[in-house]
Parts: C-alpha cells; structure tokens; sequence
C-alpha cells in the first residue's frame, strides 16, 4: 500500500502500523520532541502501535528540537 509521508510516496505492507512506519524511517519514539499525525490527526504514543495505516493516509511526523 501507499501513504504519503511528510509529503513523499511511501510503500508498506498492507495494515503496517504508525509504529512500525518509525522503525522502517529509524526515528526513535522519544518520551518529548516527537509528533505524528495522521490525516491531521495527532496519535498519542501509546497509540502508535495499534494505529494501523490504510491506502492513501498522509502521515506527517515532526520532530521538535529546542534550542537557545
């Protein structure tokens, strides 16, 4: 199946989920500094691995980095 990632085409195994998306990207699913919404939906953590993806989601993942 195909999602869109942060504006790029992705393919991935049919019901592959949020959590499994991060692992194949090597993002780290740190306690602060990460948000993932799909379809403009943020997921909360606990939730990435139960978020199963279909066709055509559009995934937008950020990571926030403080500085001084």
């Amino acid at each position: 199946m195909k999602v869109v990632v942060n504006g790029e085409e992705l393919k991935l195994q049919e019901g592959a989920t949020l959590e499994q998306l991060l692992k194949i990207m090597n993002i780290p699913v740190k306690p602060l500094g990460l948000a993932v919404a799909v379809n403009e939906e943020v997921i909360p953590k606990s939730k990435y691995s139960e978020c199963k993806l279909k066709e055509g989601d559009k995934v937008e993942i950020v990571n926030i980095v403080g500085g001084g």
